[in-house]
């Protein structure tokens, strides 16, 4: 087994077959209570976040952008393996001591696009008909269960997405550092970002560094080549260990009334929504307070002018959720105490909040702090603030 070796310890994850084992055993009393919701049929998981989810972390996708991932997951009463091809198989069986995690694996030809449902037909002994899946047209599907059962998040997960958003706030502190005003380009910034999260084993899947004008005027200014003069922004989604967190800094060479005017009502934008989203509310009630926040500070629809965020873990978001989507499975569900959260309120001219919190019972714990970097005081959950450097 291989252990990442840093003198920083709040950003290095445990080994990993510990890491994994620990996980893995947490979700298996919440896959099987799955599965008992439904005659205890066999169960099959296709999805990167959903694979993640029960194997805990085990799956490091060679796609990135893969809607599925090369492993799969198949869980019955009598056993439980992962199916993937005969390529990743021996990656696996070496990086793993999987007999010891409790899976069996089955390799399959790379080729042969059936290969991975015959093979969980065959273990399982099921028909297609008598499988949950989280494929649409495969047995009946429970993908809108499984976010709902893995949304409150062990102890185990907890610590790693801790540890993840510690990471986070790091890079971009980092990145942010690197900015030498008139001379760095928003590419030099994100190389930054995106090599410090990379050098503690995580990647951003989503990235943006923008300023100046562009960013003023466009909610995601990707990177062009720019020189940036006098502001950047820089956000991303970085994703380790199957775990997501999301993040953004905003640092300027001076201070700008009107920016720092639009500040003020996104911080209270933020605050009511947090306010909404504490346990025994539901998500639709936070979504709904979401739209009122903004009514309030006199911007009345905004929300729709860019995505507000929400829950987080296994998904860069768990779900989507608009104001007033009422008929959505997620509408109802709780706002659950051990739950992550990044809503994401922003409005045109620059200003924006995005930081991932737990959900506790009484209050919200910041996990993507960036040390030296600003933060609001008052009520409600701390978030960063604009930066101002010389």
């Amino acid at each position: 087994m291989y252990v990442v070796i840093n003198t920083d310890s709040r950003f290095v994850m445990p080994n990993r077959q510990d890491r994994v084992l620990e996980r893995s055993e947490a979700v298996r009393t919440r896959t099987s209570k799955l599965r008992g919701l439904f005659e205890d049929r066999p169960l099959l998981m296709t999805r990167p976040a959903n694979v993640n989810w029960a194997t805990g972390g085990l799956s490091d996708p060679v796609d990135i952008t893969a809607s599925s991932d090369p492993v799969w997951v198949i869980e019955t009463e009598s056993g439980r393996a992962l199916i993937t091809n005969q390529i990743e198989a021996p990656r696996l069986a070496h990086d793993f001591d999987l007999a010891a995690l409790g899976w069996d694996i089955i390799g399959v030809p790379w080729y042969d696009a059936h290969a991975p449902v015959e093979a969980a037909l065959s273990f399982s002994g099921a028909t297609p008909d008598e499988l949950l899946s989280d494929v649409e047209g495969l047995g009946r599907d429970v993908a809108d269960e499984i976010v709902a059962e893995r949304m409150v998040l062990s102890t185990s997960e907890a610590d790693e997405l801790r540890s993840l958003g510690a990471l986070v706030g790091h890079a971009l502190g980092t990145a942010i550092d690197s900015w030498v005003p008139e001379r760095s380009t928003d590419f030099e910034i994100a190389s930054v970002l995106s090599a410090e999260l990379e050098r503690f084993g995580a990647k951003a899947v989503c990235l943006i560094v923008g300023g100046d004008d562009r960013w003023r005027r466009l909610r995601h200014p990707l990177a062009i080549g720019q020189v940036l003069r006098d502001a950047v922004m820089a956000v991303t989604v970085a994703r380790r260990g199957g775990l997501h967190v999301a993040a953004t800094r905003i640092a300027m060479r001076e201070e700008d009334p009107h920016l720092s005017r639009l500040m003020v009502d996104i911080a209270q934008v933020h605050r009511d929504v947090h306010e909404a989203s504490r346990p025994h509310n539901t998500w639709g009630t936070a979504t709904d307070a979401l739209a009122h926040a903004y009514e309030d500070v006199g911007r009345a629809g905004a929300w729709r002018e860019h995505f507000q965020g929400g829950p987080i873990a296994f998904e860069q978001r768990e779900f989507e959720l608009a104001p007033g989507q009422v008929t959505s499975p997620y509408w109802n569900l709780e706002c659950a105490a051990g739950s992550a959260v990044a809503w994401n309120p922003s409005a045109r001219g620059g200003a924006k909040i995005e930081e991932t919190y737990l959900i506790g019972e009484d209050d919200f714990e910041l996990l993507t702090a960036t040390d030296g970097w600003p933060l609001s005081e008052g009520d409600g959950p701390q978030h960063s603030q604009i930066k101002v450097v010389q």
